[in-house]
């Protein structure tokens, strides 16, 4: 599947109409769901044992400075987006009003302000819109480094009904991903709240009470509205295929299949970093990255099974310069034109 090079098996892609007269894309043959969630987390966490908030407290003027330069890093690397023609565009399914693509890692879903190449640059280029407009094709998005099936909508009737879908909850998103380490459990559910990191901006995190207490007295002029939104309630539910070893001397990790229920912002990172199960090839919530470790979490609060450090800096040191190993493998949805 290419996002999941070198541990993942050839990708196989299809398209699908259910009887139930949802519209399901798939990418890669997918296991049926077996097994009743169990819980791997709440959203009522418990306070820290560090206590006080001034701990973590920064000045408007650092948050902004951090934020600053993280952002110009990120442009710097929107930049090396891979260039995808119209011709090489991995179709899965389409009509008059949506097309689903295949997205490649390293593909921007969208250009951003700097114009860089994009997925939607391509699909625009092919099918064009009833407005026109490129940006006006988009419902949702997958990350650069995400591979999978991305949905765009061709007309004005479909892009406002995908957006209702979407905020509704009724797309059902599935991925595939490698983690390191392997889950005690079969299957589960995650439920973890996530807010935006004010010491690591833009990244997500754990939302824990005396994060949220150190935002108080900021005002959206100073820091922006973003850092101040309240906690996102988040949901994914996990299901573990299988447990594997990427080499002879045990260097383990898991294959899962992750529904993202809630669909937050890097919700999937978040959530199996915060769990002791960083995504391989994850730079950014995984061993060494730039965001929080552990989701934000302490050490103390991650599950038994957690990866311990030494196997996560082996997988890490392996993965230089490879792709992360997640992908949207499936979508479902009821037609957002024909009701089909």
């Amino acid at each position: 599947m290419g996002s999941c090079s070198p541990f993942a098996a050839a990708a196989c892609v299809m398209a699908v109409f259910c009887r139930s007269q949802r519209i399901s894309a798939f990418s890669q043959p997918s296991s049926k769901h077996h097994s009743s969630p169990l819980a791997a987390g709440t959203s009522r966490l418990p306070k820290r044992r560090q206590g006080s908030c001034a701990l973590y407290l920064s000045s408007s003027s650092d948050i902004q400075a951090k934020l600053k330069q993280q952002m110009k890093k990120l442009q710097e690397r929107d930049a090396g987006s891979v260039e995808v023609s119209p011709e090489e565009l991995a179709v899965v399914y389409e009509d008059e009003h949506i097309v689903v693509v295949d997205k490649p890692a390293g593909v921007l879903t969208v250009p951003g302000k700097e114009t860089n190449p994009s997925l939607n640059k391509a699909v625009f280029e092919k099918y064009g819109s009833e407005s026109g407009r490129m940006d006006k094709m988009v419902v949702h998005r997958l990350g650069m480094d995400t591979s999978g099936l991305v949905v765009f909508a061709r007309t004005n009737a479909a892009l406002r009904g995908m957006n209702t879908l979407f905020r509704t909850r009724k797309v059902t998103r599935r991925y595939e991903a490698l983690v390191c380490g392997h889950f005690s459990k079969d299957c589960g559910v995650i439920d973890l709240p996530l807010m935006r990191d004010y010491i690591n901006p833009p990244y997500m995190r754990i939302s824990t009470e005396d994060r949220q207490r150190a935002l108080i007295g900021l005002t959206h002029e100073e820091v922006g509205k973003k850092l101040l939104e309240s906690p996102k309630p988040s949901i994914t539910e996990f299901e573990v295929l299988n447990r594997e070893s990427i080499d002879s001397n045990g260097t383990d990790v898991t294959r899962v299949a992750l529904t993202s229920v809630s669909g937050r912002t890097h919700q999937l990172n978040v959530h199996c970093a915060a769990v002791g199960h960083p995504i391989v090839g994850d730079t950014v919530y995984g061993f060494g990255g730039e965001a929080a470790a552990n989701g934000g979490l302490d050490d103390a609060e991650l599950p038994e099974d957690k990866a311990n450090e030494e196997l996560q800096k082996n997988i890490a040191e392996a993965m230089v310069g490879k792709p992360m190993c997640v992908h949207a493998k499936s979508i479902s949805f009821e037609h957002p034109v024909t009701m089909e």
